[in-house]
């Protein structure tokens, strides 16, 4: 017997260890209906109030690839202690985070699918704490890459 395809990202989350981004992928794979990928407006915040607080919003641009934050998650905003909506990710503040979201980011573009990372975020010069982040693409067409949607849990 063949093996089963498995769908856009499933083998990347099998283990998504907060509650909250587990419901969000779900949510996500919902919306598809048959397409590579939902769009920004197949969701509706009033049906996000479980991740709301924790979810950024990007738009995705291509030649050069860059991103920007649409919305940034205003508890990310609190514990970071800057604002980064209407930003380019290229100016986040910490550098070793802005390269670390930097390759999340193109990974989920060059293959296709959702990934989720346990990572250490800066929050300060001397504080660092653990979170878990999905990051999840978007497609007005159903097809080409054109936003993402990303949630952060810290552990």
């Amino acid at each position: 017997m063949p093996p089963r395809l498995k769908s856009p990202g499933e083998a990347e989350l099998l283990d998504i260890k907060t509650p909250s981004l587990r419901h969000l992928y779900h949510d996500w794979q919902e919306r598809r209906r048959g397409r590579e990928f939902p769009s920004r407006s197949d969701f509706d915040v009033l049906d996000l109030g479980y991740i709301i607080g924790n979810l950024s919003l990007l738009d995705v641009f291509f030649q050069p690839l860059r991103f920007r934050f649409r919305l940034h998650a205003s508890r990310v905003t609190e514990r970071v202690g800057y604002e980064m909506t209407g930003k380019d990710l290229d100016i986040l503040p910490a550098r070793d985070s802005r390269e670390t979201v930097w390759r999340h980011f193109v990974d989920v573009i060059n293959r296709r699918v959702p990934i989720v990372q346990v990572r250490e975020r800066q929050i300060s010069d001397d504080r660092i704490l653990p979170c878990e982040v999905l990051a999840l693409p978007l497609a007005r067409d159903g097809s080409t890459i054109d936003m993402l949607m990303s949630g952060l849990v810290w552990l």
